[in-house]
Order: structure tokens, then C-alpha cells, then sequence
């Protein structure tokens, strides 16, 4: 091979030898990967032989965070996504047909309610939002068209919690399967599956993550559920990328450090607002006053909360855009899970597809805060959040 060309194109393809094992798994930045025949090839498309062909089928890099997740989850296998919405759409889509209905909370992730009003409604998938905080009120939702069960282990953003163990049993019960958002709770909080869920998805972007610097989801449950979603995700083109793994297994090296200091931190704030000038009410599953605080003892890891809560603030819409104007310390931005504390307003971000009246009805105020708690000191989170709060209600 005199020519240069070729030989440098070969010369740095080279795969070095490594002997030792590296401490952190590498980030395999490949579109491609060299196959030995076209059976093989043929093969591992169709995922019947172990190997990797195309990354957006997968990935080694992938497939080192699937493995890790699996084993988090206690589930059977994983498919890592693009985003959470991937993971989610990869989900429900592989459940679902035309003409079948679809139980959702009626607080619940605004990219559910997009999902719904867009991709489902062209479908032809009927989708019911119920209050899931009330296991009565799903049972009496489900009828003879229902195929799939949505649920938030903790609701983004009102911090509503479903008891899935209920919930799972009555849905089965019925032949329903039962789908968990696990985002808010991360698989250190909580393992749904291990309470009767079916699937499992994460927005890996957030607490899994957890450093703002990278987009990411996940599928969990069975081997034949996560196939049926994998299915989706890939002819969709939700596949993850390798980097964007390697920066979410870096994350779960730290994920129990760091959900103990955002659970704690956030109990810390949420007793100080309690009652604080300017805040009407604070929504946190940690807090006595929460409606689900039992549950939230029962179901979540040594009774920590997570860093997920919301203010309801006095005045309003315009007293919940004043006070994300007067924040000093926390971050007016949207996502959430992450080393800093961000601060949203749902009705003019997450949620505002939804009018007053559709707000309230998912429980949400025009003027609630949704705080992500992140992991600075507690007395400068207190401070920062009171004066906002205090501020923008004059």
C-alpha cells in the first residue's frame, strides 16, 4: 500500500493494544464498527449474535451504562436513548395501537403532555389523565380499551406520588401493563419494577447525570419489553451517543452521594419556606403537611425525598416570573437533577400548553416554582429562595 492516502487511513484506524484495563470505560466515538461477513453483519442487526455494527443500533459505550442501569434497576435488560422523550416515545409506542387508551396523571411531565397532543392524537391513542394519586381513581379509569398505565414516581412538577405497588396490582389485574417514570426519584430512591411496574424510563440527562452537560434517557424492564422499545427507538433515530454515555456512567459513579445531599438539602429548605412572607405553600414528599408522606416513607430509600419541590408563591403568574427576576444563587433555567439549583415557572415552560383552567386541573397554580434542589449550602439556598419569594409578593 505505497499510496498516502491509504496508508493513513489505515495507519489511524489502529486499535492500540491495552493490556490494562482502564479505570473508566472508554468512550467508543464510532459511527461503525468492521464485520467479518455479511451473515455477521445480517446478525447483529438483528441483535442475534453479541457484537456491535452500527451505533445506532449500539454501542459498547452503550452498552457498559445499559449494563450498569440494568443492575441499578434490578431489571432484565436496558436501552439507553437520545433523551428521556425518546425513551418515553420508544415506550408507550411499543405498547400502543390506534384506537387504544392510555392512562396518564393529570400532573405529569409537560413532554408527556406534547407527546400526547402531537404524536399520539395522529395515532388515533386516546389518552385520559387521572388523578394517579388515587388508586381508586385509576381502577375506575381503566377500561376495555386501556393498554398501557403511565405513571410519575414522584409527578413533575407538583410532587404528586403514585403508589405503584397498588396501582400494579390492580392494573395487572385487569391485564393492564404499568409504565414508571423514575426520573424525579432516580434508581437510588426508588426501583419501581421491584413494586410490580412493567417498564421503567429515566431521563438520564437528570439526576443520573447530574451535571447539566448531557442529554440522555433510558428504557428498563424485561428483555422483551426493552426489545419492543429498542424497536421504536432505532427506526425512530433516538439513538443515544457515546460520549453522552461515557458523561452518564461517569454520573453514576457519584448518584448516591449526591441524591443523600439533594434530599437533604432539600428538607432544609422546605421546612424554612413552610410558612415563610411570599410562599403560600411548598410541595415536598419529605415535609408532614405532603399528602403522599406516608407513601413517600414507604416507597423512596430511608424516607429521602429527593431535591424536587414546589412553591406555590403569593401573587400569581406575575409573582412567579418576579421571582425567578430576583434569584442570586439558583439559576433560572430549565432541566432539573443537576449539581446546581435551577428554578422553573411550568406555566411559561414545561407546561405551557395549558390554559388557567387546564393547570388547575392538573394541580398546578399559574404562580408555582418548580426548585430542583441542588447541592450548594442549604443556608444560601434558604436565603436566596426566601428573598425571592418574599420579594416578589409586594
Amino acid at each position: 500500500m505505497p499510496g498516502f492516502a491509504t496508508r493513513a487511513i489505515k495507519a489511524a484506524s489502529r486499535i492500540p493494544a491495552a493490556p490494562q484495563p482502564p479505570v473508566n470505560v472508554p468512550i467508543y466515538q464510532t459511527s461503525t464498527f468492521e464485520v467479518a461477513s455479511a451473515r455477521e453483519l445480517a446478525e447483529l442487526l438483528e441483535f442475534a449474535r453479541p457484537g456491535h455494527s452500527y451505533s445506532r443500533y449500539s454501542n459498547p459505550t452503550h452498552a457498559a451504562l445499559e449494563g450498569a442501569l440494568a443492575e441499578l434497576e434490578g431489571a432484565e435488560a436496558c436501552h439507553v436513548t437520545a433523551s428521556g422523550m425518546a425513551a418515553v416515545h420508544g415506550v408507550v409506542v411499543s405498547f400502543l395501537r390506534t384506537g387504544d387508551d392510555l392512562i396518564i396523571p393529570r400532573a405529569v411531565y409537560g413532554g408527556m403532555v406534547g407527546l400526547a397532543r402531537t404524536v399520539l392524537a395522529r395515532a388515533g391513542i386516546n389518552v385520559h389523565a387521572v388523578d394517579t394519586s388515587d388508586p381508586a381513581a385509576v381502577a375506575a379509569a381503566i377500561g376495555d380499551r386501556t393498554r398501557l398505565v403511565w405513571l410519575e414516581t414522584i409527578s413533575n412538577p407538583t410532587t404528586a406520588m403514585a403508589d405503584i405497588a397498588a396501582i400494579s396490582e390492580l392494573a395487572h389485574d385487569r391485564g393492564v401493563p404499568v409504565a414508571v417514570d423514575n426520573t424525579f426519584a432516580s434508581p437510588y430512591l426508588c426501583n419501581p419494577l421491584a413494586l410490580g411496574a412493567d417498564a421503567v424510563v429515566h431521563s438520564t440527562t437528570k439526576y443520573i447525570g447530574g451535571h447539566s452537560d448531557l442529554t440522555g434517557g433510558a428504557v428498563l424492564g424485561s428483555a422483551e419489553v426493552v426489545a419492543a422499545a429498542r424497536e421504536i427507538v432505532i427506526n425512530a433515530g433516538g439513538n443515544a451517543a457515546p460520549l453522552e454515555a461515557f458523561l452518564a456512567l461517569r454520573g453514576l459513579k457519584t448518584l448516591a452521594l449526591r441524591m443523600v445531599r439533594h434530599s437533604t438539602n432539600a428538607l432544609a429548605v422546605a421546612e424554612a419556606l413552610e410558612g415563610a412572607p411570599g410562599v403560600d405553600a411548598v410541595r415536598y414528599p419529605g415535609l408532614a403537611s405532603h399528602p403522599q408522606h406516608a407513601l413517600a416513607g414507604r416507597t423512596l430509600r430511608d424516607a429521602m425525598a429527593g431535591g424536587m419541590l414546589g412553591l406555590e408563591v403569593t401573587g400569581g403568574r406575575a409573582a412567579g416570573e418576579r421571582f425567578l427576576d430576583r434569584l442570586q444563587v439558583a439559576v433560572h433555567a430549565t432541566s432539573l437533577g443537576t449539581v446546581e439549583t435551577l428554578c422553573s415557572h411550568p406555566a411559561s415552560s414545561s407546561h405551557r400548553q395549558l390554559g388557567d383552567a387546564e393547570l388547575a386541573e392538573a394541580g398546578l397554580s399559574p404562580g408555582m416554582i418548580r426548585v430542583s434542589i441542588g447541592l450548594e449550602d442549604p443556608e444560601d439556598l434558604v436565603a436566596d429562595l426566601a428573598n425571592a419569594a418574599a420579594g416578589a409578593a409586594t
